[in-house]
């Protein structure tokens, strides 16, 4: 398999994670897209929306979207519950992340980690982080009496928050409030063949 990635990226992560995880060997493509090496003719092709992460496979085939990436991959793993309402569960968190968080931690991080304050107007800014701040504290409240987003264990759903909340100094959000999360963080790091958002090497197991 192929992997089309940034390091940077929390979404891509999230595929280095998990893939880590289940000790799949892959080839890391890396990509500048504050350079736009995801716009030349050549990605689009593989990739008309012009996004990374996207996986593909020995047969050809390419998958996008970090999260239907993990769906695909956790598939009859632990990764991924069997039974239906925890599958769901699973899928309501990660829309959550993609809709609600991504969007606004996510992005503030990529201004101020990226782009830098002097191209960032404040007032964007801030409504990034008051919306991020909202979607941690709807994390807060699961995590505060629970050891993961979704009962039976560590899945999708977990890696799928952690890429970004475990970044979030870098958008300038502190998370002393949220003693949940980082209790939660602390438990996805100590998970099997964990790797950090800065690895570029990985041995397959």
């Amino acid at each position: 398999m192929i992997l089309h990635d940034n390091l940077g990226s929390g979404n891509a992560y999230k595929v280095r994670l998990l893939l880590s995880h289940l000790g799949r060997s892959f080839k890391r493509i890396d990509y500048d897209v504050t350079k736009g090496e995801t716009r030349t003719p050549e990605f689009l092709a593989l990739n008309p929306d012009g996004r990374i992460p996207l996986l593909q496979f020995p047969d050809g085939r390419v998958l996008t979207q970090s999260n239907a990436i993990m769906s695909y991959l956790a598939q009859g793993t632990a990764y991924l519950p069997g039974e239906a309402f925890a599958q769901a569960q699973v899928l309501q968190w990660m829309f959550f992340e993609q809709y609600s968080h991504e969007p606004n931690i996510a992005v503030a991080r990529y201004w101020l980690h990226f782009l830098g304050p002097n191209k960032i107007e404040r007032t964007q800014l801030e409504e990034k982080w008051q919306k991020g701040y909202q979607a941690l504290a709807v994390m807060e409240q699961r995590l505060g009496t629970a050891d993961f987003l979704v009962d039976g264990g560590y899945s999708i759903a977990d890696i799928a928050l952690y890429a970004y909340t475990h970044v979030a100094d870098e958008a300038e959000m502190e998370l002393d409030d949220y003693p949940g999360i980082r209790r939660w963080l602390d438990r996805v790091a100590e998970q099997p063949r964990h790797v950090l958002i800065t690895q570029e090497d990985f041995d397959a197991a």
